[in-house]
Order: structure tokens, then sequence, then C-alpha cells
């Protein structure tokens, strides 16, 4: 008698925000393959061409279109898609970047990049995972970064934002671990994403980002796909307040 993948997702719902492009958009195909019913969440319109894309490959997907840098929107995410809509799988995506020296770092910035890359996912995590504690099960998935480990340059609020969010991915995972609800996270390496492309402009600075990638390239959206799925899934019922690292090597040099 066959068995049922533990990586499947059939008859779960996966809500991503930042799916309008990037990673968001790569993780939400992962998952719509992997056989979820995806809720798409993104400020502008290409979260409904990630939602066609979707559907015509078969999938099933629909589009929210909300600015999670207003916490008000985040906040009425769950009444936005619905209050009898069931989500299994919270994927924190939605991310922003600002490049400055500190010192020249204007104070409205700051707020700007922690409401979205750590408010935001705070807030949504809330609300999404006291449904999932008192269903007992569910997933939240945030996205990290290197620099949740590294300091970066002339990227601050960046930085402190992607530190801030690997604390909040195992302060819940402690709390909710009992709950069965896993809280883990992806930090992503070097991925080729608007957020940067300032980076691969750069001549010298794509080439020492190269130099220290073991694969000799930069990642896909599609690359994290697999990820996400794994944490989204049964495959991961053991693990919780993990930070899983998909960088090509990066971490190892």
């Amino acid at each position: 008698m066959s068995r049922a993948t533990p990586f499947s997702l059939d008859d779960r719902t996966a809500l991503v925000t930042g799916a309008g492009s990037g990673i968001g958009r790569g993780i939400a195909h992962g998952l719509a393959a992997a056989g979820a019913e995806v809720i798409l969440v993104g400020r502008s319109e290409a979260v409904h061409r990630t939602a066609e894309e979707i559907t015509s490959s078969g999938g099933a997907a629909r589009a929210v279109q909300a600015d999670l840098s207003d916490l008000r929107a985040a906040d009425e995410l769950p009444r936005t898609i619905g209050e009898d809509t069931e989500v299994d799988i919270l994927v924190n995506c939605a991310g922003t970047i600002y490049r400055s020296p500190f010192l020249e770092h204007e104070d409205e910035r700051w707020r700007d990049v922690l409401d979205i890359n750590l408010e935001a996912p705070r807030v949504l995590s809330r609300a999404f995972g006291a449904q999932m504690v008192d269903r007992g099960r569910g997933k939240i998935v945030n996205i990290a970064s290197l620099l949740s480990f590294q300091g970066g340059v002339n990227v601050a609020a960046y930085t402190t934002s992607k530190h801030a969010l690997v604390g909040l991915t195992k302060a819940l995972a402690n709390e909710w671990a009992s709950r069965g609800v896993q809280v883990n996270a992806i930090a992503p390496g070097y991925i080729d994403t608007d957020n940067t492309a300032p980076l691969r402009a750069d001549a010298q600075r794509d080439a020492e980002i190269l130099s220290r990638i073991p694969t000799g390239r930069w990642g896909t959206a599609d690359d994290l796909a697999g990820a996400a799925v794994y944490l989204s899934s049964a495959a991961s019922d053991y693990v919780t307040g993990h930070t899983l690292v998909v960088d090509g090597g990066w971490m190892s040099r």
C-alpha cells in the first residue's frame, strides 16, 4: 500500500506575504506545486499575476492586495481574507531594504524597514498563530537573511530587523512547540531579486560576492521553494526554532 509523501501539502492553506515577486513568488509557486491552496499577499498588482501563473498551471491561488508597511493592514488581514479561512501555513516573506551609512540613516526609513521586516511578521504571527494554537497544528516560516548572522555594510536597519526576526522565531517556537505549532526561518543567501540589484550592478561587489559562494552563482527564488515546502510540511514536524540557511555554501567559507 502506497503512503502519501510527508512533503505533501494537500488540504493545506498557505498564506505568503511578499508574493508578487522575488522570493515570495518563488515560494508561493513551490507550495502550490506541493498541493497547497495559496493566498498571496502583496502591495502591488504583481501579486495578481503570481496568482494567475499558479492557477494557469493547475494550482489553487487567490491574491490579496495589501500594504503591510501599514500595520493596520496586517492586523486586519484575517478579516480581509475571510474570518472563516483557516490558514495552516504562514510564510512571512514581505521585506524591504534601505542602503545608507548609519550616521545618515533617516529615522522614518528606519521605522519603515522595521515595520515591514519585523513588525508585520509579529502582528501576523500573533493573529494566525492564535488560530493554529487553538487547532493544535500549524507552520510559520519567517524569511530571515545571512544578515541575521552578520552585520553587513550600510544596511543597519535591515540587519537589525533580520537579527530580531530570528529571535522572534526562536521565542515563538519555544512557546508553541507543545501546542503542535512549528516556527522556523529560512535564511537565503545572495539571491537574484530586486533587493540585490544594486549589488549585481556593481561589477566589483558582484565579483567579490561570487568569489565566496562555492556554487559559483547567485541563487534564484526557485532555490528556496524546496526549503519552504519542507518547513511547511509534516516532514518537519520535529523541527522548530531552526533557521535553515540556503546560501550556496556562503556560510561555510
